[in-house]
């Protein structure tokens, strides 16, 4: 071969190989998109078509969600429970539990005396569903816990001179509080468990709260006596977050009952306060027990007290009460919604996602109107346990009544 075959030939074997690499480039790519897995679809998916939204509960009185930290829907999913009363105020009244899939009605306790209709019993579930337990006064005026039994509905006072905070539905324990006006001993973070009856006291004081926030603590209560206020456990009942209350009248049916302040973080397993947010606000647990959902479309770090954005947070109004879903993939919340082009006094319900902030409304209504309590009943959402349903107070005629949102069953 001439040396010239020998270059030509060459030549034509680096065109092939470069061919052959081109080749293998382009199918490489095509196998690596083919095998790529498809994205993951939007948790908003099944909230923005075909959202079913009914009222819970038929009838001529009030049915009342007691707050977004807790789901009126049991663990199994087979009953919602809410507050009935027949009262204008609400002041008065009962527990019931709807069974979702027959509508039969359940009284679970019967008189039922309450601070307002915002909060109602605090009723919540406990125990796996095996009970509810809600706060009572009686006509004495002392404050009682209560628990009433589902299976017998045999009721039972557990503890006396508390009001109650917010456990979790699958576990025995709730947080206690003396009351805010008037706390008397109880001025420190306490835990019942309902099964045993038993009353403990923890190390979540407010002087440990003063130890750790020396500042704070002197320049918002001085030397006024103080208690904890409105404790709400972690679900893995790990922390509980709560804020700080000084008597200043004695009408609890009044605004000024006490005045309360920051958000306290205390870790329960170390006996040790985590951090201090300064206002409140609307808080409320996500599934990891670390981070809390707040007022202002923030994620704070309860160990930390970090703050961190959720990004494109919807445009809201009023002071709306942020809650999370199950999995911490969706939040809800609730709005006033009239510089959205709503009439005077209306409200509207939202979900988003927590991580790319985008959301769906999914009702707007007249909450003008309802119970006439001293402190007016707000919407309030909360989902259902397996995340399907948000549930939801409205006020749109004479009586407040609790709705359901429920997500649609197919993709779209």
């Amino acid at each position: 071969m001439t040396r010239r075959t020998l270059r030509a030939s060459t030549g034509i074997c680096h065109v092939v190989w470069a061919a052959a690499l081109t080749l293998t480039i382009a199918c490489a790519a095509h196998v690596s998109r083919a095998a790529a897995p498809p994205a993951a679809p939007s948790p908003l998916t099944l909230w923005k078509q075909g959202v079913k939204i009914a009222p819970v509960s038929d009838g001529a009185h009030h049915s009342i969600h007691t707050y977004f930290n807790t789901s009126p829907e049991s663990p199994d999913g087979r009953y919602v429970l809410f507050y009935a009363s027949t009262i204008d105020t609400g002041y008065e009244g009962e527990l019931r539990i709807i069974e979702r899939a027959t509508g039969r009605e359940t009284v679970l306790a019967r008189g039922v005396t309450v601070e307002d209709a915002h909060r109602a019993a605090c009723q919540q579930w406990i125990s796996g569903g095996r009970r509810v337990v809600y706060h009572n006064v009686l006509d004495s005026g002392e404050w009682v816990v209560m628990t009433a039994d589902v299976p017998s509905g045999e009721t039972r006072i557990l503890a006396r001179g508390w009001q109650l905070g917010f456990g979790q539905p699958t576990h025995d324990v709730v947080p206690m509080y003396g009351p805010h006006w008037n706390p008397g001993d109880h001025r420190d973070l306490a835990l019942l468990n309902v099964e045993t009856g038993e009353i403990t006291r923890t190390a979540a004081t407010t002087e440990a709260v003063r130890q750790a926030y020396p500042g704070w603590y002197s320049k918002t209560f001085g030397d006024a006596p103080t208690s904890v206020f409105f404790p709400i456990l972690s679900p893995d009942l790990s922390r509980v977050i709560f804020k700080v209350a000084t008597p200043a009248g004695g009408d609890f049916r009044s605004k000024q009952a006490s005045n309360r302040y920051g958000l306290i973080c205390y870790d329960l397993e170390h006996a040790k306060v985590l951090s201090l947010t300064e206002r409140w606000g609307h808080p409320a647990w996500c599934n990891d027990s670390c981070r809390i959902i707040q007022y202002g479309g923030v994620f704070i770090d309860g160990t930390t007290g970090k703050a961190t954005k959720i990004p494109n947070f919807p445009a809201t109004q009023g002071a709306y009460h942020p809650s999370c879903s199950p999995d911490g993939k969706l939040f809800t919340l609730d709005s006033m919604a009239e510089k959205f082009g709503a009439p005077k006094d209306w409200w509207q319900i939202l979900v988003g996602d927590t991580k790319t902030g985008e959301s769906v409304m999914l009702y707007r209504f007249d909450h003008a109107q309802g119970a006439k309590s001293w402190r007016k009943s707000h919407p309030h959402p909360a989902f259902s346990p397996d995340g399907k349903r948000i549930y939801f107070n409205v006020s749109d005629g004479r009586w407040t009544r609790l709705f359901v949102a429920e997500a649609s069953s197919a993709e779209h």
